[in-house]
């Protein structure tokens, strides 16, 4: 298992491109799953598979790389910020003053969760 000393800056800085990677698939995979009707069609079902499928294996990369305590929720609250906010902006969802203080929240959990371990010296 490696540890946070072993990788270099460079390794981190593409760690974090990776896992913005992962953020992205997550939001699609879910954009996706909406389309699919429940699976009832066959392209955006699959689109919703793959973009999960992609989302798991470079988010399990960024773990080689930051603390699961940092890339998990990165991913999963920037993956849930995301689609909160797309959900309200672009799918006609109706914005509420309680959903963006909740977008707030994940997006200020997040900052905290990686304030945290930079202060604390980790990787």
């Amino acid at each position: 298992m490696s540890t946070c000393a072993q990788h270099d800056s460079r390794g981190e800085t593409r760690a974090w491109g990776l896992l913005a990677l992962a953020v992205t698939g997550e939001i699609a995979g879910v954009l996706a799953l909406r389309a699919s009707d429940g699976f009832a069609r066959l392209l955006p079902s699959l689109a919703a598979v793959l973009a999960f499928g992609v989302a798991l294996v470079v988010v399990s990369r960024v773990m080689k790389v930051l603390p699961v305590s940092v890339a998990y929720p990165v991913w999963a609250g920037g993956g849930t910020a995301g689609v909160a906010l797309l959900g309200m902006g672009v799918l006609g969802e109706t914005p509420s003053v309680a959903r963006a203080v909740g977008v707030a929240l994940i997006v200020l959990g997040v900052v905290l969760i990686n304030r945290d371990r930079v202060a604390a010296g980790g990787c």
